[in-house]
């Protein structure tokens, strides 16, 4: 059974990591659609998938969003808490370091479980469904951003294409327009005009590039300023679209597996993925614990003082954490050891801290 304080500090905890939670995911969702639709400019996939993917790549984030979430909202309740002197308050009516602890571990549970399940299956398959979702789409010409009826340009071709019709998975065009601009041998401006009764989207057998397949067309090359164009006619006429690109530079395959797929995986990069899931709510648990003296302060200390001292100790810890993971990466380390150790050592440090902070000494009697 639930006393008065605990409600009121989980009440107060929750509602402040929740608040923090939908900021940085606000914040994240723009970083987000910054790059989904720089992906969609390059044509990597259509923009009617955008919104898709974007949800996807939020969903995928959120391993690393939540422990920060949580982080930052204890230290900003707990620090609110102690420059309103409520603390104070508290612990003169009774309350010693449990009456923190029963409610810090409430909710450190609850969010390391949270984080667990992100880790080791929402992130996943958010991240498996997106590739998914890319490879579908970019196997179908609407990838290139084609309409029927209206002319589209070609995505880094510098040209445009126009068909009158289109089928629904965007594979078969009837019939077709395309004009492109190039220089020719003698620099001068050369118009490359394509046309064709219908077509058929193909790609590399590596996935890697698209082309139309035209049939049954006439094809013209026209220097601009010139009267000696030529003109030719054609049974098929092949015209390539803007590659596939990847949407991001370091992709990482093992990432997209399962978690029991990653056991039956034997290489660095399925070992470093599967450490770091399992370490995931481990990190959790880590920070909340920091965060309970690093949020304790004087009404006289600077408001953010110590929110910059959290927010430096969050990132050593997760940039060690994920100097850890590069060292599995390269085959130096075949274990998670390191990751667990370094995670103990921080969760001491913090209860050490902790412990000459909050836990109250008895005063000595007069005399003695």
């Amino acid at each position: 059974m639930l006393s008065i304080l605990d409600r009121y500090f989980l009440r107060e905890l929750a509602q402040t990591v929740a608040a923090t939670a939908i900021v940085l995911l606000a914040i994240m969702s723009g970083i987000s659609f910054a790059h989904v639709l720089q992906q969609v400019a390059n044509g990597s996939f259509p923009a009617s998938v955008m919104f898709q993917v974007l949800g996807l790549n939020m969903l995928d984030g959120l391993t690393t969003l939540l422990p920060l979430s949580a982080f930052l909202g204890v230290l900003l309740a707990l620090g609110r808490m102690w420059r309103e002197s409520e603390m104070h308050v508290l612990a003169s009516s009774g309350m010693g370091a449990s009456g923190l602890l029963r409610p810090m571990g409430m909710l450190a549970a609850s969010v390391a479980l949270l984080v667990g399940l992100v880790s080791m299956w929402l992130g996943p398959w958010a991240a498996r469904t997106s590739d998914q979702l890319v490879a579908a789409a970019n196997r179908s010409v609407i990838a290139a951003g084609l309409d029927a009826g209206r002319f589209t340009e070609l995505p880094g071709k510098g040209g445009i294409i126009f068909v009158d019709q289109l089928s629904r998975d965007g594979s078969t065009l009837g019939s077709t327009f395309i004009a492109t601009e190039r220089a020719g041998k003698d620099n001068v401006p050369h118009i490359k005009l394509v046309t064709g009764k219908r077509g058929q989207l193909y790609q590399e057998t590596d996935g890697s590039g698209r082309f139309l397949a035209l049939w049954n067309g006439f094809q013209y090359d026209i220097p601009l300023g010139a009267d000696n164009w030529r003109k030719m006619q054609y049974e098929r006429n092949d015209a390539s679209l803007s590659n596939v690109q990847s949407d991001n530079d370091e992709e990482d395959p093992a990432h997209s597996l399962t978690t029991l797929a990653l056991l039956r995986v034997d290489n660095p990069d399925a070992r470093a993925e599967f450490a770091w899931r399992t370490i995931a709510p481990a990190m959790t648990l880590v920070l909340l614990a920091l965060a309970l003296p690093l949020s304790r302060q004087s009404p006289r200390e600077p408001r953010f003082g110590r929110l910059l001292l959290a927010v430096l100790a969050f990132y050593l810890y997760y940039l060690l954490m994920a100097l850890c993971r590069g060292q599995i990466i390269k085959g130096h380390w075949h274990h998670s050891a390191p990751m667990w150790f370094l995670s103990l050592i921080v969760f001491g440090v913090a209860a050490w801290m902790f412990r000459s902070q909050y836990v109250e000494r008895r005063p000595r009697r007069a005399g003695a």
